[in-house]
């Protein structure tokens, strides 16, 4: 999928580092690492791709711009998660498209319904999933020290 010069590509080992790369750099800035982040993006294809999801990734020319993950949860659930976007590609529509892309890719999957976890903090990634069709829904205890929101859509 293309949008001028940002196109939507399939994750592959070799983009591992920019993986780890883009999910670090605003888990760091506005948060901590927690051990399963540090795992998960060491190791992409242990944690998403081999049980059955999949990660895509935002390339603008040659370089790595942006990335979204989706784990399987269940049959017809997956978890959309670790979107990160290059700080010097913000605002340029790429999160949208990530999204957007992300959720076509987890219907092919044969998802119903896609979950998230955010944080009310981060307002911009809430409102594009808000306008993306997310609607918030009670959170488990738990999950994720960082999040305070649980989002669903059902596709």
């Amino acid at each position: 999928m293309r949008n001028d010069e940002t196109e939507i590509i399939d994750y592959v080992s070799e983009y591992q580092p920019d993986f780890e790369r883009l999910n670090r750099a605003w888990i760091e800035l506005y948060f901590s690492m927690e051990p399963i982040d540090v795992e998960v993006l060491s190791k992409p294809e242990e944690h998403i791709i081999d049980p059955g999801g999949a990660i895509l990734l935002a390339r603008v020319g040659k370089q790595i711009a942006g990335a979204v993950g989706l784990k399987k949860i269940t049959e017809n659930e997956f978890e959309f998660t670790k979107m990160a976007v290059d700080e010097n590609f913000r605002r340029k529509g790429i999160a949208k498209q990530l999204t957007r892309s992300a959720l076509s890719k987890a219907a092919v999957l044969g998802a119903t319904r896609v979950i998230l976890y955010t944080q009310t903090g981060l307002s911009a990634a809430v409102e594009l999933y808000r306008k993306t069709g997310f609607r918030e829904v009670p959170m488990e205890t738990g999950v994720y020290k960082r999040s305070d929101i649980k989002m669903e859509i059902e596709l």
